[in-house]
């Protein structure tokens, strides 16, 4: 099974289930300015999750006010979001920003995953991988010798 950069190069869904891909992918897009998409995107993971009701209604209360309100501190750019309501809000289901959810995703995978792959901070951990992979290697095939002759 592929692990790290070799997962995170096969599809942003790879990437997003990986903590230390998300971390690096989050970093990658601060540098871009456009780390409330991640954040968003995570923010509805969690939010798909709650099963009270008076959590889902503060968490929906605050994706709202964070990433989807024209006052937003991290707002996302997605169609639908001036559609919400307090009606919406006080009545919450699991699925409630699942469209907004998947304009972001769409937007990330099309645009920010692709140029990701290319930028310095995933080629540097890519590089680290692979030293380290080679490295292991080179310990293991002299250990391994060891083993076969001295038996």
């Amino acid at each position: 099974m592929l692990k790290g950069t070799a997962s995170w190069a096969l599809s942003l869904e790879k990437l997003l289930e990986d903590p230390e891909g998300v971390k690096q992918f989050r970093g990658f897009l601060k540098k871009e300015f456009s780390e409330e998409n991640v954040l968003f995107w995570l923010a509805c993971e969690d939010f798909k999750k709650i099963q009270d009701m008076k959590q889902m209604q503060q968490k929906a209360q605050d994706i709202y006010l964070t990433f989807l309100s024209s006052k937003a501190s991290a707002q996302v750019n997605v169609e639908g979001q001036s559609q919400m309501n307090d009606k919406m809000l006080e009545k919450p289901h699991p699925l409630m920003f699942q469209k907004q959810q998947d304009q972001i995703f769409n937007l990330m995978k099309y645009d920010s995953y692709s140029r990701f792959l290319k930028s310095e901070s995933f080629l540097k951990s890519q590089r680290m991988e692979d030293r380290e992979q080679n490295s292991d290697a080179a310990e293991t095939a002299p250990k391994r010798a060891s083993r076969i002759y001295n038996t």
